[in-house]
């Protein structure tokens, strides 16, 4: 009898546990499919934007290894919890007229299974890392690296090889990079596993980059099919891109147009890559256009808005140092061949003394068309 009513027991017990383990995999699994209706893969804003051009171009790219992305504020180049953060925003708006090079600033994980520590930061197109990082030597990496465009005399110095993508997985910014990145990011490691290719590339999550409707938000950094150091945006990326992500653009260095969002360095007109197709949205892939959505990069704007990539007064953890800078070509490329730094500059503004040349010859060509005219029917 006792041993009847322990086994009645024990069936009772484990059949409690099971129905709990169960009801709580289906909750999570419900939830995930909630989710992702809803902020991730499936939204219904996929692919409704044109993503060509949805980045300014731009010449520099510094990365700041912190901590994880799990424990991101929101708002972290504001954050007091944050000093490290908020002294490199602090820094960056101050000296935002003396960087002649069109620079971004991220803020990545820190991963020390991989060799990152907190204070590393990662130089894009350089291919340069330097450790140690703090905020009482800041100012000294501003004036040495992102003014001066030389080697930081207080810093450690390592050249950083192979391709680095970064993901945006800044949860606590917005629902939808929460979301989307971490899957990307383990999606990523499985196939970079598969392919044997771990020591070749790296995958680290990243904070807001711009453009939560983009989500899946990434940047790769690989070679070209020159050699040269490239830097891609992609958007909307779902786990089914992954494979093309790393066979075509990795491996070959073909773009995958239908998710290209713009790169580092000068503009493209048009684009060659994979996937020569209509978008989702109905436009040519060949076609680049010009009127599209672009968060701005332009630090004067908006001055009082706190958010990720528009901080305190207008700082930022991922903006771009340079677009306030109108200055005349003759003082930029004065100040170009004095620090001795690559910048790409706009279209020249012409002196009044061209114009005035140009529309004089533009007047004596009429004259002579005329003449010439009159010249022949007098004939």
């Amino acid at each position: 009898m006792l041993l009847t009513r322990f086994i009645t027991s024990i069936s009772h017990s484990n059949f409690k546990s099971n129905f709990l383990l169960l009801s709580s995999a289906t909750m999570s699994s419900t939830t995930t499919v909630v989710d992702d209706a809803k902020h991730g893969f499936s939204r219904p804003e996929m692919y409704t934007k044109n993503l060509a051009g949805s980045v300014e171009p731009y010449d520099r790219h510094v990365f700041l290894c912190y901590k994880n992305h799990r424990v991101w504020p929101p708002h972290v180049e504001a954050s007091d919890d944050d000093p490290l953060v908020k002294r490199v925003a602090a820094a960056f708006k101050a000296r935002k007229n003396d960087i002649v090079v069109k620079t971004k600033i991220t803020v990545c994980e820190a991963r020390e299974e991989d060799g990152f520590s907190d204070g590393d930061v990662l130089i894009f197109p350089e291919m340069i890392k330097y450790k140690g990082l703090k905020e009482s030597n800041v100012d000294s990496f501003f004036d040495d690296v992102m003014v001066g465009c030389k080697s930081w005399g207080s810093g450690v110095q390592d050249a950083i090889a192979g391709s680095y993508i970064f993901v945006c997985a800044h949860g606590s910014r917005d629902v939808r990079c929460g979301v989307c990145g971490p899957v990307l990011i383990d999606k990523l490691g499985e196939e970079i596993h598969l392919r044997g290719l771990k020591d070749q590339i790296s995958v680290m999550a990243c904070s807001h980059v711009g453009g939560h409707k983009y989500a899946g938000n990434l940047i790769t950094f690989s070679p070209g099919p020159d050699g040269k150091i490239m830097g891609h945006w992609y958007g909307y990326v779902t786990p089914d891109d992954v494979p093309a992500l790393l066979d075509q653009h990795i491996a070959k260095g073909e773009v995958i147009q239908k998710l290209w969002r713009g790169q580092m360095g000068a503009p493209l007109d048009e684009l060659k890559g994979a996937n020569d197709q209509k978008l989702a949205n109905g436009d040519d892939t060949h076609k680049i256009k010009k009127n599209v959505e672009l968060e701005s990069n332009n630090l004067s704007n908006n001055e009082n808005v706190v958010g990720c990539c528009q901080g305190v007064n207008g700082v930022s953890c991922c903006r771009s140092a340079s677009f306030e800078q109108n200055k005349v070509v003759d003082e930029t490329t004065e100040a170009n061949k004095k620090q001795g730094c690559l910048v790409s500059l706009s279209w020249p503004l012409l002196q009044k003394r061209d114009i005035l040349t140009a529309t004089g010859i533009l007047g004596a060509l009429a004259v002579a068309a005329v003449g010439y005219r009159f010249y022949r029917r007098s004939g």
